[in-house]
């Protein structure tokens, strides 16, 4: 049976593709090519991937991705598609569903919703769940610099605390629209906020949630 990474991963590969090298996404700066540089650099060359987190390391990151990136375009796709080499932790169903769903899940709409028609999708809700947990054992650290308290809540009323503080902004939606805001795709995420008006605006226009 499929996991949720195996099919995020491959409609991210299709995505990818039909959209061309060129087309824009919601990660500000990059275009196509440049995240499924991203993508394949992640999973094939961690002695350069971990410059994401370590700041000695991002040098080598920004060399080895821009690397990655002269390649054919084809031939990322066909990575992404095939996956990790043979011997990469990813290769275990248990890491890659831990490590990959939402990477890939937030990826593909960075796709999908840098385009001007696009529309929500519609997940079962056995996904939706699966998002949920994700998302309740990583809000605190999504939410870790926002100005403000920050509740994510589920419509039925599922609550996960992403930050600490006052005022408190409460954020409400699925799963799937709330990790987009909360890995900072505010702008397209079908989501309610309610709070003060203030602490909103600042919310709104913070560029320090996600990783």
């Amino acid at each position: 049976m499929s996991t949720f990474a195996k099919r995020e991963r491959l409609l991210l590969a299709d995505l990818l593709e039909t959209a061309g090298p060129e087309a824009p996404t919601l990660c500000e700066g990059w275009t196509t090519r440049d995240l499924a540089a991203h993508v394949v650099v992640r999973e094939r060359r961690p002695d350069a991937a971990g410059g994401t987190v370590i700041k000695q390391l991002a040098p080598r990151l920004e060399k080895v991705t821009a690397e990655f990136a002269a390649k054919p375009y084809e031939e990322l796709i066909q990575l992404i598609r095939t996956g990790p080499p043979r011997f990469s932790p990813f290769q275990l169903k248990q890491v890659d569903e831990a490590a990959n769903t939402v990477e890939f899940y937030v990826h593909a709409e960075d796709v999908r919703r840098a385009q001007p028609d696009w529309s929500p999708r519609e997940l079962d809700p056995v996904f939706q769940d699966a998002l949920w947990s994700r998302l309740e054992r990583t809000a605190r650290l999504l939410g870790r610099g926002v100005p403000t308290g920050l509740v994510l809540r589920r419509p039925d009323g599922q609550t996960a605390v992403a930050h600490r503080g006052a005022p408190v902004v409460t954020v409400t939606g699925e799963p799937s629209e709330l990790l987009m805001f909360a890995f900072g795709r505010q702008s397209t995420a079908r989501v309610e906020v309610a709070g003060d008006e203030n602490a909103i605006a600042k919310l709104q226009e913070s560029r320090k949630l996600g990783i």
